[in-house]
C-alpha cells in the first residue's frame, strides 16, 4: 500500500484548521470545544468520501489510506495520554482531604448508578434482554463506562465564576469529581481488559490491575525523589518537562504492556504521581500547551474520522436522548442521594449532583480506549450518544449550578480565577 509522508503534512494541515474553527464555532455557541472538534473529524471524514483524483476541486477532499490511518491514529494516541496525564497532573491531594469519606462515598455511586443505568439501557436497546452474548454485554457495560466520568474544568470553572469554589459544597463536588475520574478510569481498565478473555478471567484482570497500581506507586516514590532533587537543584528548567513526558510515556507502555491495563490509565498514574510538586504547575502548562497545539486536536477529530456510520439509522437518535437521560439523571441520583448521609441539606445534595453531570475530554478518551468492545454485529457505537451527552450536559451543569448557588440579591457570586482545561472545556486561550 503506497504511503507518502508528504501526504501525513496534509491531513494534519486539515485536521489542525477543521478542528480549530469548529472548535471557535462550539465556543461562541457556549459549547465545549472538544464537541466541534469531533464534529470537524466527521466532515473531514464525509469529504474524504468525495476524493476524485481526475477533478480539480474533488481531488484536495482526500482520504487516508490504512498506513496513513494508522500514522494518524499514533498521533491521536498521543493526543489522549497528555489529556489523561494533564488530569493526573491536576489532581489536587490537599482538596481530596478537606472532603475525605464524604467526596469518596459521592464518586463511588457516581460512578456506580450511571454506569448502571448506561448499561442496562444499552443492552435493553440492543436486543430487549433476549440475547446474553458476551460481545453485547461487553457493549453496553462499555457505554455504561462512558458515563462514569466527570468533567472536572467546567465543574470548576463554574464554582468560580459562582465564588462557591471554596465552600463545603464546592470542595466536595471538586474532590469526588476527581475521585470519579479515578475510579472511572479504573473500571475502564478492568472492562477494556475483559475482551476476549472471558468473564473467567475477571480475577486475573483485577490482580494485574493491582500489580499495576503497586508498580506505579512503588516506582512513582522514587519519580517523586528525583523530581523533587532536580527542581530544588534547576527550578523551572526545561529538562524537568522532558523528564516527566518521558515518565508518562513509560507508565503508559507499561500499563498496556506488562499489565493490559489501558495506556491512558498509566499516563493518569504518572500524572497523579507528579502531582502537588513545586514544578507541578509548569510542567502542566507545558503538556497542556503541546496537546493543544496539535495532538489533542488531532485524537478528537480523528475520533470522528474514524466513525464508521454505515450502520447508522435513526433509531440511534433515539439512544442518544436516552443515553444522555440517563447520564445526568445517574449523576444527580447517584452522587445526590449519598451526599445525604453526610449532613448535606435536600437542595445541597441536589447541588452535588448536579455539579456532578458535567461531560467532556475524558468521556470521549474512555470511547476512544474502548471502542473496539463494540459488537461486530448489530452493536450500538456510543459516539452520537457521547457527543450529545458533552454538550447538553456542559451546558445544563453551569446553568443550573448558577440558579442553585443564587442568593437572595439575585447575585450568584464573582469570577476570580482562569481556566482549568483551556483546551477541553471553556477555551478562553482560544
Amino acid at each position: 500500500m503506497n504511503f507518502e509522508v508528504i501526504n501525513i503534512f496534509y491531513y494534519l494541515a486539515v485536521i489542525l484548521l477543521f478542528s480549530k474553527a469548529l472548535g471557535l464555532l462550539a465556543r461562541k455557541a457556549g459549547l465545549p470545544q472538544v464537541a466541534g472538534m469531533v464534529v470537524a473529524g466527521v466532515i473531514i471524514g464525509l469529504l474524504g468520501k468525495l476524493h476524485d483524483p481526475d477533478n480539480f476541486f474533488l481531488q484536495f477532499f482526500m482520504k487516508p489510506n490504512e498506513v496513513e490511518s494508522d500514522v494518524l491514529r499514533a498521533f491521536s494516541q498521543v493526543g489522549v495520554v497528555l489529556i489523561l496525564f494533564s488530569s493526573g497532573l491536576e489532581t489536587n491531594f490537599s482538596d481530596l482531604k478537606k472532603s475525605g469519606l464524604a467526596a469518596s462515598v459521592i464518586a463511588s455511586f457516581g460512578v456506580a448508578v450511571p454506569m448502571a443505568l448506561g448499561s442496562l439501557g444499552t443492552f435493553a436497546f440492543l436486543n430487549g434482554f433476549s440475547d446474553f452474548s458476551e460481545d453485547k454485554i461487553l457493549n453496553a457495560i462499555f457505554a455504561g463506562t462512558i458515563l462514569a466520568a466527570t468533567s472536572v474544568g467546567i465543574t470548576v470553572e463554574t464554582l468560580k465564576e459562582t465564588g462557591k469554589l471554596s465552600g463545603k459544597v464546592g470542595q466536595t463536588i471538586v474532590s469526588a469529581a476527581i475521585i470519579d475520574d479515578v475510579i472511572g478510569i479504573i473500571v475502564l481498565s478492568v472492562v477494556t481488559s475483559l475482551q476476549g478473555g472471558g468473564y473467567s478471567q475477571i480475577y486475573i484482570t483485577l490482580l494485574k490491575a493491582l500489580g499495576f497500581f503497586v508498580f506505579s506507586i512503588g516506582l512513582g516514590i522514587l519519580f517523586r525523589l528525583y523530581f523533587n532533587w532536580e527542581e530544588r537543584k534547576f527550578p523551572h528548567k526545561r529538562r524537568t518537562s522532558i523528564f516527566a513526558f518521558a515518565m508518562c510515556f513509560f507508565y503508559a507502555f507499561c500499563a498496556e504492556k506488562f499489565f493490559g491495563i489501558a495506556a491512558i490509565t498509566g499516563a493518569y498514574m504518572a500524572g497523579v504521581m507528579l502531582s502537588g510538586l513545586v514544578d507541578t504547575s509548569f510542567v502542566d502548562r507545558k503538556v497542556v500547551v503541546s496537546g493543544y497545539m496539535i495532538f489533542s486536536p488531532i485524537f478528537f477529530s480523528f475520533i470522528g474520522i474514524s466513525a464508521d456510520f454505515s450502520a447508522f439509522d435513526l433509531s440511534y437518535v433515539g439512544f442518544a436522548a436516552i443515553f444522555v437521560l440517563l447520564g445526568i439523571a445517574g449523576k444527580i441520583i447517584g452522587c445526590g442521594l449519598s451526599a445525604k448521609p453526610f449532613g448535606f441539606t435536600n437542595k445541597e445534595s441536589f447541588t452535588v449532583g448536579c455539579g456532578m453531570i458535567a461531560r467532556g475530554e475524558v468521556a470521549l478518551a474512555v470511547y476512544g480506549a474502548g471502542k473496539s468492545l463494540i459488537a461486530a454485529e448489530n452493536g450500538v457505537d456510543p459516539l452520537v450518544a457521547t457527543i450529545f451527552l458533552i454538550v447538553i450536559s456542559s451546558v445544563l451543569c453551569p446553568i443550573l449550578l448558577k440558579l442553585l448557588f443564587k442568593d437572595k440579591g439575585g447575585k450568584s457570586g464573582n469570577a476570580d480565577g482562569e481556566n482549568v482545561l483551556p483546551l477541553a472545556e471553556n477555551g478562553n486561550n482560544a
